[in-house]
């Protein structure tokens, strides 16, 4: 039995399951089981994708995000790519029973992933006109016949000309469709597996004038339909696969996080030097990115790295070259560092809500260099600022650019198949219970290193 993923990244539950306009999304809904999907910690693109493709949590993956430290001193940090991934993910165990697998834009998918099949590289790839990003390499001569030059992510996608941006994400996602369903007809597969990183794209920057609640919208705006217009067009190219798979297929439409609104930032670094946690030899008078500080790490005890979440991290003695806290202080100053910041408050004096997460607490395994405590700031309605300089810790604007949003935790999931005997809504499902349960649904015993499990045991006769 064939097994699809169509991957939506960013895919909101209450958009993508509540929209009745999504004709082809409401007829797999009535065919078969759906519902709120719970993501990782933490709930970003990377390593989320992979862990839903592994069933293995970030710790077990080694990879906390689109960065991680190296080693444990200051200044090593890398940028994540497809061979950060050592664990074997669902292509992988069907190339063992000889299968073929098509597997297209899942991150991270640089440099392209030598399977049993074909693969395209993500938008990690540095640009696809001077870079090779298809295996087998000879794939791309035709990818260029199809499309042009093919389009990996919008650049720039930051920016205040929604204009351009929509026509460019627009664009992008033309092409990237047209390329699935010319793989998807003309080539032999087994496992079929896209991820669209447009959704993300326009979530991040239109979800402010989408969203009645967000501190930006404005009734009546030009763009208050941009979001919309684009889940109706994954709706249009998902009816377009649903005419190309044979009816004994086992289809999943996911994504691995959701979307929420964007209240402000929170300036932790800024913060933390405030609260003589850090120490800086001089304060900036301008807004300055983290890695230009000059830091006396001879007296700093915790620093972080900015982005969607705050990775937290602790200058240990005997880990960290200029290390001033003792390893047998570590789990009382890890207790207080997180009492602190669920103690945090917003612009207004309320509640901040933040989560504060210990690795050693929710992952399986925890690999490499984790952060010492994972924090997701107002429940990730605030968004982690690692720049110094601002002047305030609650800040409107972002050190990457503008953005509307912000990922939620849960993010959506619709799942038919002949021998499914589930109907309707389902409560309780997880991101790593996606791959145990189409591998379940698809005749293959489950991988021992799946950590998630089956939402299917109950199948009907194969």
């Amino acid at each position: 039995m064939k097994i699809c993923v169509i991957g939506l990244d960013c895919a909101a539950p209450e958009v993508l399951l509540g929209d009745p306009r999504l004709k082809n999304i409401r007829a797999l809904m009535a065919r078969g089981t759906y519902g709120r999907l719970e993501s990782v910690i933490p709930p970003i693109t990377v390593p989320a994708w992979m862990c839903l493709s592994t069933s293995q949590d970030p710790g077990s993956l080694g990879v906390y995000g689109f960065r991680n430290r190296r080693d444990h001193s200051y200044d090593k940090l890398g940028i994540t790519n497809a061979d950060s991934i050592e664990q074997p993910a669902i292509w992988d165990y069907l190339a063992r029973d000889g299968k073929k697998s098509i597997v297209v834009g899942v991150p991270p998918g640089y440099p392209p992933r030598r399977i049993h099949g074909i693969s395209i590289g993500c938008f990690l790839t540095p640009n696809t006109k001077d870079k090779e990003f298809t295996h087998p390499a000879a794939l791309k001569t035709k990818i260029n016949e199809l499309v042009g030059e093919y389009p990996v992510d919008v650049k720039g996608f930051r920016t205040d000309d929604k204009g351009w941006l929509k026509k460019q994400i627009f664009e992008m996602s033309r092409k990237q469709w047209k390329v699935v369903h010319w793989l998807m007809k003309e080539q032999p597969w087994d496992y079929f597996h896209f991820v669209d990183i447009g959704l993300d794209r326009v979530h991040h920057g239109f979800w402010n004038f989408f969203d009645k609640k967000h501190v930006q919208y404005q009734a009546g705006n030009p763009y208050e339909d941009v979001i919309p217009e684009y889940y109706r067009w994954l709706d249009q190219q998902i009816g377009i696969v649903l005419q190309a798979l044979p009816a004994d297929t086992v289809l999943l439409v996911v994504s691995d996080h959701g979307a929420q609104r964007l209240d402000g930032g929170f300036a932790v670094n800024e913060w933390l030097i405030h609260e003589g946690l850090l120490v800086v030899e001089e304060m900036p008078t301008e807004i300055t990115p983290f890695d230009k500080l000059k830091v006396n790490w001879s007296k700093t005890k915790v620093w972080s790295e900015g982005g969607y979440y705050a990775r937290v991290f602790f200058n240990m003695q005997g880990r960290e070259p200029q290390g001033i806290i003792p390893a047998v202080d570590y789990p009382a100053f890890q207790d207080e560092m997180k009492a602190r910041f669920l103690a945090l408050r917003d612009d207004r004096g309320e509640p901040l809500n933040s989560l504060v997460f210990k690795p050693t607490e929710i992952y399986r395994h925890v690999r490499n260099v984790a952060p010492d405590l994972i924090v997701h700031f107002g429940g990730l309605y605030w968004r982690s600022i690692g720049s110094v300089g601002h002047g305030r810790f609650h800040v409107q604007e972002n050190d990457t650019g503008p953005d509307a949003c912000n990922h939620a935790q849960f993010g959506a999931f619709i799942l038919v198949a002949p021998n499914l005997a589930l109907r309707g809504e389902y409560q309780g499902a997880k991101l790593l219970d996606m791959a145990p349960t189409m591998m379940d649904l698809a005749g293959y015993k489950i991988p021992k290193l799946m950590q998630g499990r089956s939402l299917a045991p109950q199948t009907q006769p194969r």
